[in-house]
């Protein structure tokens, strides 16, 4: 099913609208799902546990605190996002092997690259919890649509 943002926008004036922060870094440039939410810092072991599992077409919302230092997601999870059937993966944060993320059918935004993994065991990750960043509250169960003209969020689908 296709949409716009700016359309959804238009005729729901009471969705939340992230901040244009995000760059566009797989190879599907819309995507739209249920959210689940992880929130970590610098450790990526749990978002690897969450792709593992089955998508059903949610989108992952990883908050890593906006840290550009390490990479959270790369072309291997990219893979198993794909694989697994997960729409898209928003990181707040950094992503690596971008050629590899723009060559598989998964929607993915972050904040920038970084060539740098993650460390594991360094943090300990949180998921479906409610983190707010880009001026957004992201809630677990809520859904995000994002395209090339950014990411909205609304309590339940409204694509229909």
């Amino acid at each position: 099913m296709s949409f716009a943002t700016t359309d959804l926008c238009d005729a729901h004036p009471e969705v939340q609208v992230c901040e244009p922060l995000f760059a566009d870094y797989g190879g599907t440039l819309a995507f739209h799902g249920p959210i689940v939410t992880l929130k970590l810092f610098e450790d990526n072991a749990q978002v690897r546990k969450t792709l593992e599992t089955a998508g059903q077409g949610r989108v992952l919302v990883v908050d890593g605190g906006g840290s550009l230092r390490c990479a959270l997601v790369g072309g291997n999870l990219g893979a198993l996002a794909e694989k697994n059937g997960w729409a898209g993966v928003v990181v707040n944060g950094a992503i690596r092997d971008s050629e590899e993320l723009v060559a598989q059918d998964i929607g993915v935004k972050a904040l920038g690259t970084c060539p740098r993994k993650s460390e594991k065991g360094l943090h300990t990750a949180h998921i479906d919890r409610a983190v707010r960043f880009a001026g957004v509250e992201f809630t677990p169960g809520a859904w995000l649509y994002a395209d090339a003209d950014g990411m909205i969020v609304a309590a339940t689908a409204i694509h229909g």
